[in-house]
Parts: structure tokens; sequence; C-alpha cells
């Protein structure tokens, strides 16, 4: 177990700002079951959807940033989660960028490549490993998503969405897998101890002139 605690570059959770957050919100004091419930709600929530400059940044840039998609969020969560002891690990895939659509929009879509990297969580409680996926679009985001279209009753793909289940997804975690991109995914990377690691190998090449799109699109 000990290398699913361990800190990284990526998941450096003895940044101060970190250490203050889960000092703040006590999480050290919950038991195993509330420390993961917290710490999900709260990537999931307080920290909004968006596109960060880079995929490997560290969590402590996350935090910083207040925003994050698939993958850096999911830093922020790992860290955070090895911050109080909970074991976690990285599973790497590709998902359809038209997914992506509707959140990405002109250009920025459009230097997108048709694959995209994308991965989940996978914490361990009580002897098993629960996928999660969820926390990437904050409920409030989720819910003017579901107003703007609230003819669909089922299944959706786009706007950073790919469920079965449009108006209901798995996306609360209670001792179970939690999912909203599922549906998108085209290939299978396997599991990774860490962000760095999987990051190292299957890094998704962003051009200059797409970080520089990127931040223009969130000043705006």
């Amino acid at each position: 177990m000990d290398r699913y605690l361990r800190p990284t570059r990526m998941l450096d959770f003895h940044h101060r700002s970190i250490r203050e957050l889960v000092k703040e919100r006590r999480w050290e004091n919950e038991n195993e079951f509330a420390k993961i419930q917290k710490i999900y709600n709260f990537v999931r929530d307080e920290i909004q959807f968006g596109y960060n400059t880079d995929d490997a940044i560290p969590a402590s840039e996350v935090l910083k940033d207040g925003y994050g998609q698939c993958n850096t969020k999911g830093t922020l969560l790992m860290a955070l989660l090895r911050a109080v002891g909970i074991p976690c690990r990285i599973h790497g895939f590709t998902i359809d960028k038209k997914l992506q659509k509707g959140a990405m929009t002109g250009l920025i879509y459009a230097l997108a490549p048709r694959n995209i990297v994308h991965s989940w969580v996978e914490v361990q409680h009580q002897g098993r490993w629960y996928n999660i996926e969820g926390f990437i679009l904050d409920r409030p985001y989720l819910n003017k998503l579901q107003a703007k279209f609230s003819d669909c009753k089922a299944g959706f793909c786009g706007y950073g969405v790919a469920t079965d289940n449009f108006r209901n997804p798995p996306i609360d975690w209670n001792g179970n897998d939690t999912y909203i991109q599922k549906e998108g995914i085209n290939r299978d990377f396997g599991v990774f101890d860490s962000p760095d690691a999987f990051f190292e190998i299957y890094g998704q090449p962003i051009s200059p002139l797409k970080k520089w799109i990127s931040g223009i699109s969130r000043a705006k």
C-alpha cells in the first residue's frame, strides 16, 4: 500500500496550501468513509469544471486555479486523499472528443485531438477499489446543463458529459463507483501508481497556441 500513499511532484500534498486546507476542513479527524466522501464532494463541487493550461500540473496549482477537468481535478483528489492516509491510484484512458463539444468551442475544440487523454481515480476503502469519475463536473454546472437540455431523459453526450442516465448520473459517492464520462471511453491504458507515471507515458501534447487560447477562454 505504501506506493499508493506517497507524495510525488504532482501529488504535492505537503504543499502549504494543501496542508492548510486539510487542517481547516478537519478531514484528518474523520473516519475513512467520511474522509473519502467529504474530500470527493469538495473536489467535485468547490473546484469548478474548467480547463487548466496543462494536464501535468501539481495538485497545489489546481487548488490555486480553483477549476479543473478530469485529469487535473483527479490529481487534486488523489493528493488530498493521500494527505489523510487514503490509498489511491489513477486509471488512464482516452475519450472521444465529441463528449467535450459545447464545453470546448470554436478553435479550442478544433485543435483538440480526436482522442483525448482521460483518467479517473481508484480509491481503496475496506479492501475494495472503487472507480471514482463523477467528480469532474461541479453540481451547479451539471444542474444548468440539465436545465438547458430538459427534454433529454436518457443518455447524453457533450459539454463534458457522456452518460446513459443524464437526469440522474451516478455522481454521489456513498461507497460505490461514480461516473460522468464513462460512456465516452474508447481506449484503456490500465492502472498507474501516480499521475506522474501516467502522464510521463501518455501525456497529451498541448501546443503553446492551445495554452494561450485556453488562458484567454478562462479569462473571459
